[in-house]
């Protein structure tokens, strides 16, 4: 089980594990309406090292990125979600539109992206430079929230009562 820090108790962490000879991964999102595609992709980071840091979108950043309806959770309870995961040791939100600042400071050893993203994503230069390397995860159909809230929104659009289907209620 990890745990919710802000980025400069993370840095003060992070020499001394560095010290321990620890390698430190890094990854990212929003991880709003958290789902098996979000696990799996941690799990995956987990692997590439020894401790896994996980940033994720303030309310304000992921509202800039993702349009004014989100988040749907609001980051104090995502950043508890995904601190609860066995594979996580350490989460913390950040205001950015991009984790380019705090890779910048933290100098993972590994940061994992989407794969969507591509080897090209505008974090990769900032990892390499300083020494890390990018590893992309492979996106798994159908698990993106995004994906998903559309699907809910055309279900209960199909499930609202109209002209052409009057009988069916909520």
């Amino acid at each position: 089980m990890g745990q919710v820090v802000d980025l400069s108790q993370l840095l003060i962490e992070t020499r001394s594990l560095r010290a321990a000879g620890r390698s430190l991964v890094t990854t990212n999102g929003s991880f709003d309406l958290f789902h098996v595609g979000h696990l799996e992709m941690l799990e995956f980071a987990k692997r590439q090292g020894n401790i896994l840091i996980v940033g994720i979108n303030s309310d304000a950043s992921c509202r800039a990125y993702k349009g004014p309806d989100r988040p749907i959770v609001p980051c104090s309870q995502r950043m508890r979600l995904v601190a609860a995961l066995i594979c996580t040791d350490y989460v913390f939100s950040f205001d950015e539109l991009d984790p380019r600042a705090f890779l910048e400071q933290l100098k993972p050893d590994v940061h994992v992206n989407g794969a969507e993203y591509g080897e090209n994503c505008i974090e990769a230069d900032t990892v390499r430079r300083n020494g890390g390397r990018l590893v992309l995860f492979p996106r798994i159909e159908g698990l993106a929230t995004t994906e998903m809230l559309n699907k809910a929104q055309r279900m209960a659009s199909e499930l609202l009562p109209s002209e052409r289907n009057p009988g069916r209620i909520l």
